[in-house]
């Protein structure tokens, strides 16, 4: 009934309209501080409200409160200082004053509401006609989730920020029902993400949870298993306690821990729940067990004793990260009553802290004792009230102050805090506390200590906690910080923590806690069916696939240049595979083509020293020098074929090969048509056609025919020239080096040219093969052609399925085998003749009648001096 009341006045007395009326309000004490820009605080300085039973008659009494609360009060001296520090900071709110109004809530919601329409109503002073906005432009409160929740409900409606520094609740974080609500302390929510992060951190996969059986431990437990899931972690068994079970429920659950294999428990319990099972386990001697902890139990006084040491030793948890303001400390010692007695609070701090009661009137004193006036409290720098280097909530009231003051700094002069020169773009008077709302969620610095401020979407501050373990000193358990937590505003967090330095149960080594055994490199993770997902088997990886680390998950596949190891734990390079110079193959292949060069060179040199002889005359002499130079070449040709492929050679091996071909076979083509025009063809005076194939045409027959070998490579070179390539499909563990012809069509254009020419020249020889018998350079002619076209007939579909290196080696056995048919065909018998038989070798012989034949000596003799046909056997 109070509390509808109160919502009805202050939709009475707080509003955006004009000419409001304030209809009462609640005299209640205050810290005051004017300032251009006014900030509110609600702090349970009081802890305890007295109640009074209203009659409804007539107006209700003041509130009395008692339990005056030290650190209560020294969380409103930090708002202060905070306050004083920004007022004097020329980077933040420069020539912009922030006052302050600090009220009591008495740790009660009721009386919470109270001061937060009391805050929200008009200042003492303001005209009457002047316009009624909430006259603070922020609020920071409260301690207690309750009185959180009251105050968020109240200022809510009218868009006033509340920034609270110590309400936890996950509740608060509805940004439907609490959209104006902040607070600098992480919600419960954050601790779950924070032990799950400690869970993974050091590697355990398999867990138990112990959780109270309220709201707290399930909860928390939920919100662990949700994120330890994402993580692949798997929680073995969940028990539950209260301090209200019977002890055969609490037996049940030390049971479920001792038959468990697992080696790492959570326990998101209140100390009060948690404390019966400790006192089991400890009864029963179960050691071995590394416990992480909440923050419900893990600082608590009654479980950090010896006794439990011996089962709890070496406990991890998380609780609210602690901080030394500078400078906090003499500014807290400066507290005086006789600065301003009017002032309240602090006559009750000094009467608790000093002893005695400053007071001028004597009659207000009672029975407490008068102070002199000399008093100070440096004799009390030992209390844990002028401590300044464990403060937790404390800081969060500092951080609170700040957040305000950097979204008002926004607010009026539009740029962040710490740029200089800067101007107000918006008029104090006209800030709304909507504006500040708005600002606040948008607030995002660092402060002095290296802290990011800021709130997510839910106004949630990033996650930030210390890492406590439990240590034996001196027979003491104590708390020991040994790394942190926080989290950052896109979701991610950062986990900081001192292994060396902790304290484990099972001695210094990190324990393990795992379903099955981490699988070792070269293996991976194959889930069991029906098991958890930490329970698994280890399967080899596949070929070319490895898992370089333990535990993997699945196995990585090599690149493409690289394989698997036989460990199946390193890509190792794939061997690389070209026809080379030092190997067996590539050696005799050298030496054959080496062989054939030698032989044309040497036959050259043996028709040039014999070049006056009839042999030599009578076998086209100019023709037989191309066609050895054309060998020669050919045979040299293979040895672009061998060795790692480059640019150059991969398009000098085809185009070289396709030439020097063309003509060697042009030049047997013109020999061959020599044959044929000189005993096929004859004039219709019965002479021979001596003047239609001369030396001239015949050199133009061998240039016309190379020409056009010559203008297909280069326009193959030209459009789609050969490169180097490597090639994967012939095997998996090897990389062939092959030159890529660019152009099958150009490829085969090439073979195709040489093909035509062959085929025309084994034609020709065979229409001519039956001459007489002294005139048989068509039988050699025809012989070579035969052996020529069939090795290239047969090469084609060896080419074709043959694989890597042999592809190359098929090809040049093609060449060498065609060249060593082609020299051997034409000039084994004439070197035969001028070498073992040189008495054949003489024009007598050349030109001896043959009596079966129908042709004269004259005749014969005749067409040796102009065509210079041979004539041997």
């Amino acid at each position: 009934m109070q509390k509808a009341t109160l919502v009805i006045l202050c939709a009475f007395c707080i509003g955006q309209v004009y000419d409001c009326e304030v209809t009462g309000k609640f005299d209640m004490p205050y810290m005051f501080k004017r300032g251009d820009i006014m900030i509110g605080g609600i702090f349970p300085v009081f802890n305890k409200e007295i109640t009074n039973t209203d009659s409804f008659k007539m107006e209700p009494l003041d509130v009395m409160c008692e339990g005056f609360d030290l650190r209560a009060f020294r969380w409103t001296q930090v708002m202060i200082f905070a306050i004083d520090e920004i007022n004097k900071d020329p980077a933040l709110l420069p020539n912009i004053s922030l006052g302050y109004r600090i009220l009591d809530s008495c740790a009660s919601p009721t009386n919470t509401v109270r001061a937060a329409l009391t805050l929200g109503s008009e200042p003492d002073g303001m005209e009457a006609t002047s316009p009624c906005p909430p006259a603070i432009s922020a609020l920071i409160a409260e301690s207690g989730s309750s009185q959180s929740l009251a105050v968020a409900e109240t200022l809510g409606p009218f868009q006033v920020p509340v920034v609270s520094y110590f309400s936890t609740c996950a509740c608060l974080s509805n940004r439907a029902k609490y959209p104006t609500f902040f607070r600098t302390i992480p919600s419960d929510y954050f601790q779950a993400k924070a032990l799950a992060a400690l869970v993974k951190h050091f590697g355990w996969e398999w867990i138990g949870a112990i959780q109270s059986d309220n709201d707290y431990g399930r909860n928390g437990v939920l919100a662990f298993a949700e994120e330890v899931k994402k993580l692949k972690i798997c929680i073995a068994f969940i028990g539950t306690v209260l301090r209200t079970y019977p002890l055969d429920k609490i037996l049940k659950v030390v049971e479920m821990i001792k038959q468990s294999t697992v080696k790492v428990i959570l326990a998101f319990v209140p100390e009060g729940d948690f404390y019966p099972l400790m006192r089991e386990i400890v009864k029963q001697n179960i050691t071995g067990i590394q416990w992480i902890a909440s923050e419900a139990w893990i600082t608590a006084a009654r479980p950090s004793t010896p006794e439990m040491y011996r089962a709890f030793g070496g406990a991890l948890g998380f609780v609210v990260q602690k901080m030394n303001i500078p400078n906090l400390y003499p500014f807290l010692m400066n507290i005086n009553p006789y600065r301003d007695p009017s002032e309240p609070f602090v006559k009750d701090f000094w009467e608790i802290m000093v002893g005695c009661k400053p007071s001028s009137n004597v009659s207000d004193t009672g029975a407490a004792k008068i102070c002199a006036g000399n008093e100070t409290l440096i004799d009390h720098t030992q209390d844990m009230f002028f401590n300044v280097s464990q403060l937790r909530v404390t800081y969060n009231v500092y951080k609170a102050v700040y957040a305000i003051a950097h979204a008002l700094h926004q607010l009026v002069f539009c740029r962040p805090a710490g740029e200089k020169n800067v101007k107000p773009c918006l008029n104090v008077s006209e800030i709304h506390p909507k504006e500040v709302t708005h600002h606040l969620q948008r607030v995002n610095f660092r402060n002095q200590f290296g802290d990011d401020v800021f709130f997510d979407k839910n106004g949630n501050p990033p996650a930030s906690y210390d890492v406590i373990n439990w240590q034996l000193r001196n027979g003491q358990v104590e708390h020991v910080t040994l790394g942190h937590f926080t989290s950052t505003k896109n979701g991610e967090y950062r986990l900081s923590i001192e292994e060396d330095k902790i304290v484990w149960r099972a001695g210094r080594s990190v324990p393990t806690s795992l379903c099955s055994n981490v699988c070792p490199t070269g293996t991976r993770r194959a889930q069991i069916r029906g098991k958890p997902v930490c329970c698994f088997d280890c399967v080899p990886c596949a070929e070319g696939t490895i898992a370089n680390f333990t535990g993997a998950l699945d196995c990585t596949a090599c690149p493409q240049e690289y394989w698997s190891n036989d460990k199946r734990n390193e890509c190792i390079p794939k061997t690389v595979e070209f026809l080379a110079y030092h190997e067996p193959m590539g050696v005799a292949l050298t030496v054959v083509a080496l062989l054939g060069a030698s032989l044309s060179l040497l036959t050259m040199i043996v028709f040039i020293h014999y070049r006056e002889t009839p042999v030599i005359k009578a076998s086209n002499s100019e023709l037989s020098f191309f066609l050895l130079l054309s060998l020669f070449l050919c045979f040299l040709c293979p040895l672009t074929f061998i060795g790692r492929p480059t640019v150059w050679t991969c398009m000098l091996r085809h185009t070289a090969f396709g030439v020097t071909f063309a003509l060697c076979i042009s030049c047997v083509l013109g020999k061959t048509i020599v044959v044929v025009t000189a005993f096929k063809v004859t004039h219709p005076n019965n002479k021979p056609a001596v003047g239609q194939f001369g030396p001239i045409q015949q050199r133009i027959i061998v240039c016309s025919c190379t020409l056009i070998q010559v203008i297909i490579c280069t326009l193959w070179l030209k459009l789609n020239p050969p490169f180097p390539d490597r090639i994967f499909k012939y095997s998996n563990k090897k990389i062939v080096l092959e030159c890529n012809t660019g152009s099958e069509v150009a490829f085969y254009a090439v073979l195709g040219y040489i093909g035509i020419l062959s085929v025309i020249c084994l034609i020709l020889a065979f229409l001519a093969r039956k001459l007489p018998d002294n005139f048989n350079e068509a039988k050699c002619i025809t012989f070579s052609m035969l052996i020529f076209c069939a090795v290239w007939i047969t090469f084609i579909p060896a080419y074709v399925s043959s694989p890597g290196k042999f592809t190359v080696a098929v090809e040049i056995f093609a060449i060498l085998s065609s060249a060593f048919g082609l020299l051997v065909s034409n000039f084994a018998p004439k070197c035969y003749i001028i070498l073992v038989k040189p008495e054949k070798n003489t024009k007598k012989y050349v030109m001896r009648l043959n009596a079966s034949r129908k042709y004269s000596l004259e005749r014969k003799y005749q067409i040796h001096n102009v065509f210079t046909i041979p004539v041997y056997e």
